[in-house]
Formats: C-alpha cells, structure tokens, sequence
C-alpha cells in the first residue's frame, strides 16, 4: 500500500473509532432536558472528573438526581469491554452495508429495503421509526419522510452520514450528495441540510488543514440562507471573536432552544463549538462536545469521527480505544461482534477502489 493510501486508511479507521468512542462517552447522559451542560459539569465535579480525559466515571452511591441511562453499566470508564450496541453506530455498519451491496449509484428506495431486511422496527427511533412504519406500509419516498411524521427535521439523518464523508476522502461535494439521497428517506429540510453537512465536513476533514478549514468547506454544501448554516456561521463567529465556550454555548442555546434537544440546528451547534474549540485534538473535542449537553452520544459521535479523521486512529489516545477491545455490537442483522478494524477495512476498500 503506498504512503498515501495507509495514510488515508488510518484516518477512516480514526473515523470509525472516533464515532464509536464519541458514542460511548456521550451515551450514559443521552438525555438533553434532563442533562443540560450544567448539570453534566456538577456529576463531573461530584465525581472528580474535570477536566474530562476518560469514558465518563461511575455514579457515587446515593447520587440523587445524577441517574444515568439504564446502558450505564457497560459504558464508563473502567466497566468498558466492547462497544454498546446503539442506532448511532448501527446506521455507518449499514450504510456501509448499503455500498457494498448497491454501490455509489444505490437509491433511496434501495435504503428503505435494507432497512426492512437488516434492521429490527425497535431498534429505530423518531423519523427513522416513522419512515420504517411507512415503508411496512407501502408507502415510498418521498412520502416516507413527510406523512404522519412529526420528526423531520430531527438528528437522525445527520448521524447516518459518516459513511458518505469516510468514503469519498477530499470529496464534501459527492458526500454530501449521497447523504441528501440516504436522508431523503426519513428528513425534509433541515434534517436533509444535517447529513448533508455532516458528510461533507467528514470528507473535508480528510484534506482540510484544520476543523475551521473543514466546517467552512461543509458549508458550502448547503443553502446558506437555512437555518442549519445560519446557526454554524453563528457559533464559528463567536468562536472566531474569542469568545468562551461556555458563553458560545449559552448564546446559541438562547437562539435555537426553543428547538427542542433532539433537533438537528442545536445539536449542529455543540458538535461546530465542539470542534472548533477542541482545535484538533480528539480528547478536548470530545470531551467538550458531549459537555455541550442536549443529544450527547449523537453530538459525541459527529464530532468524534471528524476529530478522528483529522487526527488519524495513531492520534486517538489509549484510553478511549483499547476498552473497545475492537468489537462493536449492533442490532443491524449480521453484523453483531464484527471488529472495528474489519469495518474500517471494508470501507478503505469503498473510498480507495
């Protein structure tokens, strides 16, 4: 394999990893009206965990009004010995599934079927749950997305993206246009914009010198006058004016708030403040994207795979990937306990033909 292409496969296995690590760190306080930034920053104190390093640490005894989600158990630090199961990992195995099977040329219609096939109905949630329930149903795209769907413009099409922007390394405009033809099945405007920004920021990152580079290449990619980009502009203006963190955080949540914690445009926020004031380095970026609040294993998991594809897997320190023990579990139907290095492996093969 010539330097170029290793180099470029070590950043798709970042990517693969970065996602997974993101996942497990954010998965515990996945609960964005009842973990606010506030309150995850009180159980790290509580807990001795700032500055955050690691997988988050266990609760203490008696830690009222500190419950973490029921999956806590197997995934903080020191209890770790695999990865979770979890839709936000699910839809990359199947999107690689996907392109394995149908190609760059694959259709919307085509994501439906494999969903019917490789994916249980319960292990689906808001707009995916409701496409799935039209698809069951006879129903087609683009009628799957909008009839009795209320969740259109939710997160879900933005975290099935990471296979577009792993696939097409240096290619946000091909990325992004796959992602637009997977989210399409689910999502109308600014839950299209997502994955399609999200794709594009991914495959930007492959060449890109830095994640302002990336996030400015990504939007590009989307309408500039949506609501998507006008908030990414926003946050990148604070950051890029020497404004805190915190204080970024807070304006933004007073602008979009009213979304709600599962929309797509706040959840854009934390995961572009994430990356921009973690500069590159995957812990700091993690770390302060799943301390953003709102939908922490899907935020952590976004900015994870950028900051691994800037970094590379060789930048992602030990602690997050030696608990993955290379194996993640999944609900996708024959892919439960594959490795993570064959996943990343596959998809080398799909980006560097």
């Amino acid at each position: 394999m010539t330097p170029h292409r290793t180099h470029t496969a070590d950043r798709i296995l970042g990517g693969w990893l970065g996602r997974i690590a993101g996942n497990m760190l954010g998965k515990p306080v996945e609960r964005g009206d009842h973990w606010t930034r506030a309150r995850i920053d009180r159980y790290l104190r509580l807990t001795g965990a700032l500055p955050l390093t690691d997988y988050l640490p266990e609760p203490p005894p008696a830690a009222a009004g500190f419950e973490l989600r029921p999956e806590w158990p197997h995934c903080v630090r020191g209890r770790i010995s695999g990865s979770c199961r979890d839709d936000d990992v699910d839809y990359a195995i199947l999107g690689l599934h996907l392109l394995e099977t149908h190609g760059f040329a694959f259709t919307t219609e085509e994501v439906g079927e494999l969903w019917l096939l490789r994916l249980p109905y319960l292990q689906t949630f808001t707009a995916e749950r409701a496409a799935y329930r039209n698809l069951a149903n006879g129903l087609r795209p683009p009628l799957t997305a909008t009839y009795e769907n209320p969740y259109q413009e939710w997160i879900g099409a933005l975290i099935r993206a990471d296979i577009f922007g792993w696939t097409n390394p240096g290619d946000p405009n091909r990325a992004a246009a796959l992602a637009r033809r997977d989210a399409v099945l689910s999502h109308t405007g600014n839950g299209v914009y997502g994955a399609m920004w999200a794709a594009a920021l991914i495959a930007a990152a492959f060449t890109a010198p830095g994640p302002r580079a990336a996030l400015e290449a990504a939007l590009e990619r989307v309408p500039a006058s949506s609501r998507l980009a006008r908030t990414v502009r926003h946050t990148a203006a604070l950051h890029a004016a020497g404004v805190a963190w915190e204080d970024t955080l807070a304006e933004m949540e007073e602008e979009t708030g009213g979304l709600g914690w599962i929309h797509t445009v706040p959840n854009a926020a934390v995961i572009t403040a994430g990356l921009l004031y973690g500069d590159g380095d995957f812990t700091r970026t993690v770390t302060l994207t799943v301390r953003g609040g709102l939908d922490t294993d899907s935020n952590g998991a976004t900015a994870g795979s950028v900051a691994g594809v800037l970094c590379g897997a060789a930048g992602i320190g030990p602690q997050w990937t030696r608990p993955l023990e290379d194996t993640v579990r999944s609900a996708v139907f024959g892919f439960d306990g594959v490795r993570i290095s064959e996943l990343a492996d596959r998809t080398a093969r799909l980006a560097l033909g």
